[in-house]
């Protein structure tokens, strides 16, 4: 059967570069995957990029230079396609008038997107996309965006921690999984119940690190506020996607030096029932 779906929609309108997105999550109201058309004037560019889906890139006129994390560069010209794979680091970049129809599958949302904006309108790019996949939830995603908390807190074993101190930065294990990020969040009443959702099977004792947004962004590392999203093979629970949290995710890994207070948590068996000092 064939049925109309759907139709173009702009989604991306910034100096020297517009996306139409085809098919996806805004056109077609589709999650399964997304289609665009884009095009982007020489000398533009995007932030660093970390994708949690596969994408296709079919460049049709000028090309895309892709700066990769620890890979070398890559070059795509037009009339080639590129994959990107989930979980990679990227950043493209334009050297002449371009445009290209990138697939992504599963559908592009910001939440599978880590975009690490430096200038403000980039910023304002990654809030409207959020704002037309938020799905009715735009004032309590202007909220969270507006008041981020100052003060975040991670969750480790005693154990990695102790490693982490003495090589100086921490890195949680799912770290290349996730898509190179640290997991974080700055409302303390949530951390015993994500603890418990998370890392019940984990042995051994655990602690909390507090450190500052204020501290990383010295250290060039940058704060994104998102939808909750899986740890490892672990995906989030349901009724943190039903109430729409914001979560910090810290773009890289943790310099010990930022870390300002390490509380110990305390279990009963599996079970974690506080953490000392804080909750």
């Amino acid at each position: 059967m064939a049925a109309v779906v759907g139709g173009s929609v702009a989604v991306v309108e910034a100096d020297g570069f517009h996306i139409d997105e085809l098919a996806g999550n805004v056109a077609t109201n589709e999650d399964t995957l997304s289609i665009a058309f884009v095009s982007a004037k020489a000398g533009a560019s995007e932030p660093w990029l970390t994708l949690h889906y596969d994408e296709w890139i079919a460049v049709r006129t000028g090309s895309i230079a892709i700066e990769q994390e620890g890979l070398a560069n890559v070059t795509v010209r037009a009339g080639q396609t590129v994959k990107i794979s989930k979980g990679t680091r990227f950043r493209p970049s334009f050297p002449e008038d371009t445009t290209y129809i990138p697939v992504c599958i599963p559908a592009f949302s910001p939440s599978r997107c880590i975009r690490e904006d430096v200038t403000e309108e980039g910023k304002d790019v990654a809030l409207n996309l959020k704002k037309l996949h938020a799905s009715g939830a735009v004032d309590d995603l202007e909220y969270c965006l507006k008041d981020s908390p100052e003060v975040l807190y991670h969750m480790t074993s005693a154990a990695e921690w102790e490693q982490a101190i003495a090589e100086k930065v921490y890195y949680p294990k799912t770290y290349e999984q996730d898509g190179h990020y640290t997991h974080a969040t700055g409302v303390p009443s949530r951390l015993v119940g994500t603890a418990n959702h998370f890392y019940q099977d984990s042995q051994g004792d655990w602690v909390c690190l507090q450190f500052r947004r204020a501290a990383l962004k010295a250290c060039g590392i940058h704060v994104r506020d998102e939808e909750a999203m899986p740890v490892g093979d672990k995906p989030v629970d349901e009724s943190w996607v039903e109430k729409k949290w914001i979560c910090p995710h810290v773009i890289g890994g943790l310099p010990t030096s930022v870390v300002e207070k390490v509380f110990k948590m305390t279990r009963d068996g599996s079970k974690f029932t506080g953490i000392e000092g804080l909750v």
